[in-house]
């Protein structure tokens, strides 16, 4: 009797997360200003056509970036829930990355510095490698890994739970080990920044820690990219008054120029 091997089961490959390119990356900055645009609307202010419009939405609704109805799109309104990781490492690379390095210019040979949780912050990691003497706290393991290939910089990893989705650390024994440490820049990211300058973000465990980097910092430093002004999240983290410096890729809106002069933070546009 002669045996049949079985048939082999096809390779089933991981779909890669979607990434926007570029248009589409301004569409969405677009939308979050405004809330809502018709497809026609949206046509005119990129001088594409309609067609090229609809793929965009499609693509973008389907990977869970906004919500297309009859003629148009809106940004999701969810306060609750943050975008993907995945998606998120992919949103806006190129604004992560002139921020990345308009941070790593500013920071000097030396310093100590907490690195938080956040796609921006891990961007920055990477333009800290070729930094001398530095000290870094973090409660991100990605920001560590990454910094670990500096011979020349001593990392520290924060205790406390892993976040599976995106490798951060979280929980009240991070915020007691961050409470040991006095620090010359706590660099942290955020979610949303409101129009009364309230800092927001979607996870009340890490906006504790988040919280704790603030108090432990001598400066605190914002990375956020221009789609983070106006943008709602559930937790209210800080208030610009709290923060020295922002990097971010844009001019932000001018509603935040009175509050930005108010709070007396420093306000640094990462040029391109």
């Amino acid at each position: 009797m002669v045996r049949q091997r079985p048939t082999p089961r096809p390779r089933v490959r991981a779909a890669r997360p979607f990434a926007p390119n570029p248009r589409q990356g301004e569409l969405l900055a677009v939308l979050r200003e405004q809330g809502v645009m018709t497809v026609e609307a949206m046509a005119e202010r990129f001088g594409v056509t309609l067609q090229t419009v609809r793929r965009d939405v499609g693509l973008l609704a389907d990977a869970g970036l906004l919500a297309r109805f009859h003629g148009g799109a809106r940004v999701p309104s969810s306060t609750t829930e943050n975008i993907g990781y995945r998606q998120r490492q992919h949103l806006n690379e190129a604004a992560k990355r002139q921020i990345a390095r308009a941070v790593a210019q500013a920071v000097p040979p030396g310093s100590s510095m907490i690195i938080n949780i956040g796609t921006t912050t891990e961007a920055v990691a990477r333009e800290l490698l070729q930094h001398k003497g530095l000290r870094v706290i973090t409660n991100n393991l990605n920001v560590a890994a990454i910094l670990s290939d500096n011979p020349d910089c001593e990392v520290i990893v924060a205790g406390g739970v892993v976040r599976s989705r995106d490798r951060g650390i979280i929980g009240e024994a991070t915020v007691e080990f961050i409470g040991q440490f006095r620090v010359d820049i706590g660099l942290i990211g955020i979610s949303g920044i409101e129009a009364d300058g309230t800092l927001r973000d979607f996870d009340y465990r890490e906006v504790k820690v988040a919280r704790a980097i603030i108090e432990q910092s001598r400066q605190v430093w914002l990375a956020a990219d221009h789609s983070k002004f106006n943008r709602p999240a559930m937790v209210e983290l800080a208030h610009l008054n709290q923060i020295d410096r922002l990097f971010t890729d844009r001019t932000p809106p001018a509603t935040f120029a009175a509050l930005l002069a108010e709070a007396d933070v420093r306000c640094v546009v990462a040029e391109g």
